[in-house]
């Protein structure tokens, strides 16, 4: 696996990997409909790739194919991780996520925060975050609960262990 910063020929497989992976989350999660309202089909090309040129997500690669990407903000804002569903239980997540926590650490932040999915939640508890609030995000009259979490990072960039491969 190689980790590397976005560039822009990989706009559209890191929309279809988005796409495949909320149509893939088990109905029982999250409803079809929800599905929908969080990642519309077709996927918006064009809006992905502005998204992408902002954030310019880290992304793992295997095989060349993206099989995760993360996207850390300036301010510790975790805005998204996803694993192409063919990688999930790989530990490609935590290797990313341990790659972006480096990155935070090196810009000294004090914080990494995140809305976590139901299925995200988890994932982001194995590895010190802890719930602030239950939130309810409404999207053309669809109602979508994420958590707002947040792991606070030691002073003097003293590096917090993370649960193991095995928890993603």
């Amino acid at each position: 696996m190689e980790v590397k910063i976005y560039s822009e020929e990989r706009a559209k497989e890191i929309a279809d990997l988005f796409h495949q992976l909320v149509h893939s989350i088990d109905p029982s999660v999250y409803s079809p409909e929800q599905q929908e309202v969080w990642e519309p089909t077709p996927p918006d090309y064009e809006r992905w790739s502005q998204r992408l040129k902002e954030k310019k997500p880290f992304i793992a690669i295997i095989d060349n194919r993206i099989a995760d990407f993360i996207e850390l903000d300036p301010d510790g804002h975790i805005d998204y991780i996803y694993t192409h569903p063919d990688f999930l239980g790989c530990g490609v997540a935590s290797v990313l996520f341990e790659y972006l926590l480096k990155q935070a650490m090196s810009l000294n932040l004090e914080r990494l925060y995140v809305e976590a999915s139901c299925v995200a939640r988890p994932f982001f508890e194995n590895r010190g975050f802890s719930i602030i609030q239950r939130d309810e995000v409404k999207r053309h009259g669809v109602t979508l609960v994420n958590f707002t979490m947040e792991r606070r990072l030691h002073p003097n960039n003293q590096m917090q262990p993370t649960a193991d491969v095995s928890a993603d």
